[in-house]
């Protein structure tokens, strides 16, 4: 059914209009009486329970940061069957973000090109709405997704980082330091190593007791992603997002000169999931057995997840699939996941 909706409708629509048709959508699913007849549905098999940055996720399948700039949709994709759910980005100055058209899909190579520019209401509204979300007793794990302002100097970004993260960290499960995004200047520069660790140190200070983790690039080159998963090991993070999307436009199906027309902006979906996995296997092969590592980029199937898992991701994210495969994409993995796993037994 969601194929020929998608086809006839979304496909046919601007991408960014079709995502805020389904917001309420998504919402009203977390919310009496829809939420208790959903998760009967779509509840993960018990044996899919995971424990990680000394937490129970439902599944080892989340929603990565973007989908829900706000943090308005958490119980909704909770009640889909996703396991946890990473808000934001969320900066600490409401913004609008880049100007439209800002998100386009390209449907021949399943995938998304987006220069969106964090658009969010500020990373106070989004604590109040995690704060709401987490005195609910069934509940995904919630994770919070910080970025820089805008209107912030690169120089200044360390201070802006810590004003988010003092309002969402006391309100998130776990929370997320983003310098990898493409579509706000000057934030990849703050990957290098020398610039990294002083950021991190700040917001590592502010945050307290919330796990925090760090969100790299897969454009970076292998040696400097060496670099940051060590740095992140030897400062005591609790984990590794890899990765965000990218810049690359290599391999594309798509049509060169309509993928030119569409401009700059993070490419994600199917064509990244070779590098994202290759960045898996990189970060997992310097950083300790306990330490968490999350995939996120390209994975569409039940067998690209437990791939991944395989590879040594504690968790995997999804966000690109949602819109090419429809609400019932979680449960489908987490299905297929218990399925390959009785299979291998």
């Amino acid at each position: 059914m969601y194929p020929f909706i998608f086809r006839t409708f979304f496909a046919r629509m601007d991408p960014e209009r079709a995502h805020h048709l389904v917001v309420p959508v998504i919402r009203a699913f977390g919310i009496w009486p829809l939420a208790p007849i959903m998760r009967a549905f779509t509840k993960p098999d018990t044996s899919l329970r995971t424990t990680a940055l000394g937490l129970e996720f439902d599944s080892p399948f989340g929603v990565a940061a973007g989908f829900d700039k706000n943090a308005v949709m958490s119980e909704g994709l909770h009640s889909l069957g996703f396991g946890h759910v990473e808000v934001g980005t969320v900066t600490a100055i409401p913004q609008d973000g880049n100007p439209k058209p800002r998100l386009f899909r390209l449907i021949e190579d399943r995938a998304l090109i987006n220069r969106m520019g964090f658009n969010n209401a500020g990373a106070a509204a989004a604590a109040r709405r995690l704060v709401r979300s987490r005195r609910r007793p069934r509940r995904a794990v919630l994770g919070a997704n910080i970025g820089k302002s805008r209107v912030v100097d690169v120089d200044d970004a360390t201070a802006d980082y810590v004003t988010s993260t003092r309002q969402v960290a006391p309100a998130a499960d776990y929370l997320v330091v983003n310098v990898s995004s493409p579509n706000t200047p000057g934030l990849r520069g703050l990957q290098a190593v020398e610039t990294l660790r002083p950021l991190l140190e700040a917001v590592r200070d502010a945050a307290v007791r919330t796990p925090l983790l760090v969100k790299i690039a897969p454009d970076l080159p292998d040696d400097e992603i060496e670099a940051i998963a060590r740095l992140a090991v030897d400062m005591g993070l609790a984990g590794l997002i890899a990765t965000n999307t990218t810049i690359s436009r290599e391999g594309l199906r798509t049509d060169p000169a309509r993928v030119e027309a569409t401009g700059a902006g993070g490419l994600s979906g199917a064509p990244l999931a070779a590098r994202a996995l290759d960045v898996l296997r990189v970060v997992r092969a310097v950083v300790p057995e306990e330490f968490c590592v999350i995939s996120a980029g390209g994975v569409e199937t039940a067998a690209d997840v437990q791939e991944r898992l395989d590879a040594g991701a504690t968790l995997v994210q999804g966000y690109t699939g949602f819109i090419y495969l429809g609400p019932l994409w979680a449960r489908q993995i987490n299905r297929g996941l218990v399925r390959l796993r009785r299979a291998a037994r």
